[in-house]
């Protein structure tokens, strides 16, 4: 389960936010990524796979 698929990193890619919101719930790592989301495309890509991929 530490893993992600393809399709967590696919959803992370096309939506920061939601991949984020499907692995982690609405806790801080949510909101960070959406708000990263908000200033720029690529920093929340950056995080979310981060996220996932921890």
């Amino acid at each position: 389960m530490g893993t992600a698929t393809f399709i967590d990193i696919l959803l992370a890619i096309l939506l920061p936010p939601l991949g984020v919101f499907l692995k982690c719930g609405c806790e801080m790592e949510f909101w960070i990524c959406l708000l990263l989301t908000l200033f720029g495309w690529l920093p929340g890509i950056i995080y979310a796979v981060w996220v996932l991929t921890k």
